[in-house]
């Protein structure tokens, strides 16, 4: 695996398609940063930690609503061979505001609301809708 965050932006994508309650992958500590974004926005129900040293991974509970899942759509901006790199200024909104764009910037990761408030930029990770 070459882009663990594309991983599991992807899994998590596919499970909601498929109506799973949860999803699991491998453990780091940017992943939790990602989700607890994704948790505050509304994307995820709640997520914790499993395992021990070596085998640790992370359990997702993604969020549903009337209408189906939360989670409809993912694009990866930023990828290992490109890095796509934006000013607090060139934020776009994503789908017109129904959507997010996770930036990791020096004060940590954010969504691209909460980066523009803070006039901050950074690496466009991926979006969300």
């Amino acid at each position: 695996m070459h882009d663990p965050i594309a991983d599991m932006i992807v899994r998590m994508k596919n499970a909601s398609d498929s109506r799973k309650e949860s999803v699991v992958f491998p453990h780091s500590k940017l992943k939790l940063a990602i989700l607890d974004v994704l948790m505050k926005n509304g994307f995820v129900k709640s997520f914790g930690k499993k395992g021990k040293k070596v085998a640790k991974f992370i359990e997702v509970v993604l969020s549903y609503d009337d209408n189906g899942p939360k989670i409809t759509g993912v694009e990866r901006v930023s990828k290992t061979s490109k890095r796509v790199y934006s000013k607090s200024k060139e934020i776009r909104k994503v789908k017109n505001g129904l959507g997010l764009l996770v930036i990791s910037t020096p004060k940590g990761i954010m969504t691209d609301k909460e980066a523009k408030a803070a006039n901050v930029g950074g690496e466009a990770l991926f979006k969300i809708w």
